[in-house]
Parts: structure tokens; C-alpha cells; sequence
């Protein structure tokens, strides 16, 4: 028997959540890597997943976190042995498969990756999606041509998950960071985190008014997507590129083709849930290296089972800041 968030939904469509002791018999059978979980963490799709959201949860009763990292306990796959520390981010997992919120889970052996060296499981939970999906934009930014010193690199939404381990990383590589909040009390701990200028949200939070605007980003990670998303992209320097991650501010995009042919703007797409493995070891290994703990350490709020209900509530409502680990033994 083992601890679990249970969200289930009953014949009226409410949902519930509820702390239960379940057996292991109750994982997925197809699975052939069970991992005993030592860390989740909290992350925008958990918060849909936990309220029953967004259409992600397709079968209930369901065990939601779409990240976990732990120790195998047994494998079914040569790859993986019981003692291994592993990592799992992405795959549905958490939305169609049953997920971390647990203190086991069971899963396929194609979807984990080893865990890094030089990052403890509970370190690695504190990247999470967040901060592994900041580390594939900043690689592609960097593939097309992105380099300290060309200017200034917007983050926006930066004082959520994403934008944090964002801002920290790109600090430490030394860019210039320009952080986009609609908090001014996070503005010190972004500064600490490594952002160089704060740039308020309402100056970006609005439809751009003409198809091009004076050029002042040398890059973007744009973690929110909808007007501010289409603003940012006529204010971008030639050449330059946005790496899109998220809609925090809504899908739709209203813009022109003149950034991308009149100043061969590049707008890239990052995808983290079913990225090959590869990309994912590395990212993790970039993570590993590039990525300063003493600043994902100041960006941490660790939190038990218990209180994945309420946190799902209010990263929904924007009130989560940085990054929430949740301890599976707490």
C-alpha cells in the first residue's frame, strides 16, 4: 500500500481530490519500470489536471503529476535497475497515464531519462517540465544564433516557473535579462535570480497597434503566448528569435508576416512532452551544469501531498511564484 492524490469526478461532473492509501495492483499493467517517488512538483497542466480541467484527464478515478524523479524499484527493461535514480518529465503522463502524485508509480522505461549527475532527486523536481522546457527554448535559441553581449533577452511571465529557471539560467551565461512580471514585489527576486532590467507587464500586455515596432529584444523565452506574445515579436532586433512555451495569456496570435520577412524574425516552437531522448539527456546535462543552485534553490517552496489541492487552485489563478516541490515522504 502507498500514499496518492486520487481526482476522481462522480455522475454529476464534480470533481474531487482525496489523500488515499492504494495498492500497487492499481498501476497501470503495461508500465514495466516501477520507480518508488521521492519528488513532484507543481506545474500549469498539474493545476488543470488536479481541478479536472482543460479536458487533459481522460479516465477517472486518476493519479495527476506530470513529473516525478525517484529510485526504480523494479525494471522489466535492461536499461534500468532496481537503486537507479531516474527522472521522468512529460509523455501524458499525469494527464492520460497515471502520474507522480504518489508515492509510486509505474511507467515505461522509453519515457525516463537517468538522473544527472551532480542533481539530487529533490534538485531535479525543482527544474521539472518548468525548467527542463526552459532549457530546450534557450538551446534553440542558441542553435539560431543567440550569443551574450547582441542585447537584451525578454523573459516573460518571468516570476512562474518557467520564466525563473529562465532567467537564472541565461543569467548565469551571462545575458542581459530583461524580466516581464505583473507582480512588482517579485522584482528583488527576480533581480536576484539574475534579470538585469523589469519590464512591467502592461507594456507588452496590450495588441501591438502597428505591424512593426522599434527593435529592442535580442531574444525572447515567451512563456505566455496570446497579445503579448504578438507584441513582442515586432519589437524583436533582426534576426532575432522567440522561443514560444506557453499560454499563460491565451493561443491566439494576432500578427503579421512583416517581423519574419522584413526582419527575418523567427518564431520557434517548444514541444517538451513527447521530445526523443536525446534532446532530453541533452537539456538534463546542460541543466546540470548551467543551471545555479543557489539561485533554484532561493526559486523553491517544498510542500506535502496534502496541499496539491489548494496549490492546483492557485497556480491556476497566477498566485504560484517560482517553483513548488512536492515531498512524497513529507
Amino acid at each position: 500500500m502507498f500514499k496518492a492524490l486520487i481526482v476522481d469526478k462522480d455522475a454529476d461532473g464534480n470533481i474531487t481530490q482525496s489523500i488515499e492509501e492504494i495498492d500497487e495492483a492499481r498501476l497501470p499493467e503495461d508500465g514495466n519500470v516501477t520507480v518508488a517517488v521521492e519528488y513532484s512538483t507543481l506545474n500549469y497542466k498539474d493545476g488543470l489536471c488536479v481541478n479536472g480541467l482543460g479536458g487533459l484527464v481522460r479516465n477517472f478515478p486518476h493519479v495527476p503529476g506530470i513529473d516525478f524523479a525517484g529510485t526504480v524499484e523494479a525494471s522489466g527493461d535492461d536499461r534500468y535497475k532496481p537503486g537507479d535514480k531516474v527522472v521522468l518529465t512529460g509523455w501524458r503522463v499525469g494527464e492520460v497515464w497515471w502520474g507522480g502524485y504518489a508515492q509510486k508509480a509505474r511507467v515505461k522505461a522509453d519515457w525516463l531519462v537517468p538522473l544527472p549527475e551532480g542533481l539530487s532527486t529533490k534538485q531535479a523536481m525543482a527544474v521539472g517540465t518548468a525548467g527542463f522546457t526552459s532549457m530546450l527554448a534557450i538551446l534553440a535559441l542558441e542553435d539560431h544564433g543567440l550569443k551574450p553581449g547582441r542585447g537584451d533577452v525578454l523573459v516573460t511571465g518571468a516570476a512562474g516557473g518557467v520564466g525563473s529557471v529562465a532567467t537564472a539560467i541565461l543569467g548565469k551565461l551571462g545575458y542581459e535579462v530583461a524580466a516581464v512580471t505583473g507582480r512588482p514585489e517579485t522584482a528583488d527576486y527576480l533581480k536576484d535570480l539574475g534579470a538585469t532590467t523589469i519590464v512591467p507587464r502592461e507594456e507588452l500586455s496590450e495588441a501591438p497597434s502597428r505591424p512593426l515596432d522599434k527593435e529592442r529584444w535580442a531574444g525572447c523565452v515567451d512563456a505566455v503566448g496570446g497579445a503579448m506574445l504578438s507584441h513582442v515579436l515586432t519589437q524583436m532586433k533582426y534576426g532575432a528569435s522567440v522561443a514560444a512555451v506557453g499560454l499563460a495569456g491565451g493561443n491566439k496570435l494576432e500578427t503579421t508576416v512583416l517581423p519574419f520577412l522584413l526582419r527575418g524574425v523567427n518564431l520557434l516552437g517548444i514541444d517538451s512532452v513527447m521530445r526523443p531522448f536525446d534532446d532530453r539527456a541533452k537539456a538534463w546535462a546542460r541543466l546540470a551544469g548551467d543551471l545555479p543552485l543557489d539561485k533554484l534553490e532561493a526559486m523553491v517552496a517544498t510542500a506535502a501531498l496534502e496541499e496539491l489541492p489548494k496549490l492546483g487552485k492557485a497556480i491556476l489563478k497566477g498566485q504560484v511564484k517560482g517553483r513548488v516541490v512536492v515531498d512524497m515522504n513529507a
